[in-house]
């Protein structure tokens, strides 16, 4: 699509339909799947998710907070739009 056929911000998400996408959501999580549907209110199906989660924890030694890591995978997963902080095509 050239540049001049995006009219309004949802063209560049239509571009991304069936593509591999990356979404950022509200709580520290990142998804990366393939685009299949989406909506005004950017709910949107995605299928080969892997979902990563970062969950912040307190050492108990130090008190200091330690990042970690959570992975896990869908082969279909909705995601409800008014958790949608980005959205981008990965390839």
């Amino acid at each position: 699509m050239a540049a001049n056929q995006i009219a309004e911000p949802f063209d560049l998400i239509r571009v991304s339909l069936s593509e591999r996408v990356f979404v950022k959501l509200r709580g520290d999580r990142e998804l990366r799947g393939v685009l299949h549907a989406y909506d005004g209110h950017m709910n949107m199906v995605l299928s080969e998710v892997e979902e990563t989660i970062y969950v912040v924890d307190a050492d108990e030694a130090t008190g200091q907070q330690v990042v970690r890591t959570v992975k896990r995978n869908s082969d279909m997963l909705f995601v409800r739009g008014d958790g949608v902080v980005l959205e981008r095509c990965e390839e």
